[in-house]
């Protein structure tokens, strides 16, 4: 199977249709990028034994929790976590684990990305 094609299965799998619209948008202007984004961070990166999905959007949204200012990307990847089987619970745990590493102002912003995918989604949640 070509890697395009490799990766844009594991990028319709993983964000249920999410990511092929930012693909498909990011065509018309940087088609380079998308290559990459498909065929090395989905069809290489996300194929990879070793981990499962639910782990890898663990890894992906402490990364972009800890980076900052990916705020699109950290939405679209916890869209994604939903997608794969995470529980919101584990989601909000997630960027409450990056507190000691990161500080408030990333994980509140994250809380605030994380709020908004869970009502776009209609998934009622309280941290209790």
């Amino acid at each position: 199977m070509p890697m395009f094609e490799k990766g844009w299965d594991k990028l319709s799998e993983v964000t249920g249709g999410k990511g092929e619209q930012t693909i498909q948008n990011l065509m018309k202007f940087s088609p380079d990028l998308c290559k990459y984004i498909v065929e090395f961070a989905y069809g290489d990166i996300y194929s990879r034994p070793g981990l499962d999905l639910k782990q890898r959007m663990i890894v992906t949204m402490t990364a972009l929790i800890t980076q900052g200012d990916c705020e699109k990307e950290l939405g679209v990847h916890v869209g994604s976590a939903l997608n794969v089987g995470l529980e919101p619970q584990e989601i909000v745990e997630v960027a409450l684990h990056c507190i000691p590493y990161v500080g408030f102002p990333r994980v509140m912003n994250a809380i605030g990305i994380i709020r908004k995918v869970f009502e776009e989604r209609q998934i009622q949640y309280l941290d209790v």
